[in-house]
């Protein structure tokens, strides 16, 4: 099936309950990929999953766990209401500088086995930003198979903003403070609650940049900051927690959404 069959296939499906898969049909017919996972995004809100074609094992990994907290660390979700039209991104391009050593790749992202993913970042109206990531296993895609899929994104795009128009109205209310005063995303509440009233501001900012894959020298250069000051407050971290390593200070951050109930379902 070419692009022109396959596009005009999702036009017919919009609306239906078959419009995601039809239109992740008509990208694959431009460029071949084993995997795609369909999130969508709403300020501080739960993502929601709007189409995956993963087997069982790798879906939970994908969906399920990911909804339960790391997405706050992917750097499609960090990224993608940063984009005012839609636009194909490789993860690689938007990842922070210690993205592949950092703890959210290493405990989680490594699971999913990829050798790359890239994502169509698609604003669907209403602050609402829908993410449709192709994802391979073997091979990279090559610098012409993007350029390819980025011919298509207009396309897509439009596509994406007729269908999920009202996707806005599917999320659950924002997460509030038991004062009811609301943070400014909840990425800025699991750091207050990690840290509760044991770090300080400067230290809660180092713990989000430390977790999102950031370097010390990137970290600083971001804080305004020397290397050697935010190495100083990483130690300090560690001790407050009475954690060793960036392991048990990603581990501590999953726990403390659950346990907090940070993440509204």
């Amino acid at each position: 099936m070419d692009w022109n069959e396959a596009s005009a296939r999702a036009i017919t499906a919009l609306h239906g309950d078959g419009f995601a898969p039809a239109l992740v049909t008509a990208i694959r017919s431009v460029v071949p990929f084993e995997h795609s996972v369909t999130f969508a995004y709403y300020g501080d809100r739960r993502p929601i999953s709007l189409h995956a074609d993963f087997p069982d094992w790798k879906y939970k990994v994908m969906v399920e766990d990911y909804q339960a907290g790391p997405y706050l660390l992917d750097p499609f979700y960090l990224h993608c209401a940063d984009q005012p039209a839609p636009r194909l991104v490789r993860l690689r391009d938007v990842a922070p500088d210690r993205f592949y050593q950092g703890e959210y790749f290493r405990n989680y992202y490594v699971q999913t086995e990829l050798a790359e993913e890239i994502g169509f970042m698609l604003p669907v109206g209403n602050d609402v930003h829908v993410v449709i990531s192709a994802m391979r296993e073997g091979r990279a895609f090559s610098a012409r198979e993007f350029r390819d899929l980025g011919a298509i994104v207009p396309v897509v795009g439009a596509l994406a903003a007729h269908h999920w128009a009202d996707l806005a109205d599917r999320f659950s209310a924002p997460t509030a403070e038991p004062d009811g005063q609301r943070l400014p995303g909840l990425i800025d509440a699991a750091f207050r609650k990690l840290g509760a009233n044991l770090l300080t501001a400067r230290e809660i900012e180092v713990v989000e940049y430390t977790l999102k894959g950031h370097s010390a020298e990137a970290t600083g250069l971001a804080l305004g900051i020397s290397p050697g000051t935010v190495r100083i407050h990483r130690r300090n971290i560690y001790a407050k927690l009475h954690i060793g390593s960036q392991g048990e200070l990603f581990s501590l951050f999953i726990a403390t959404l659950g346990d907090t109930g940070i993440i509204a379902g």
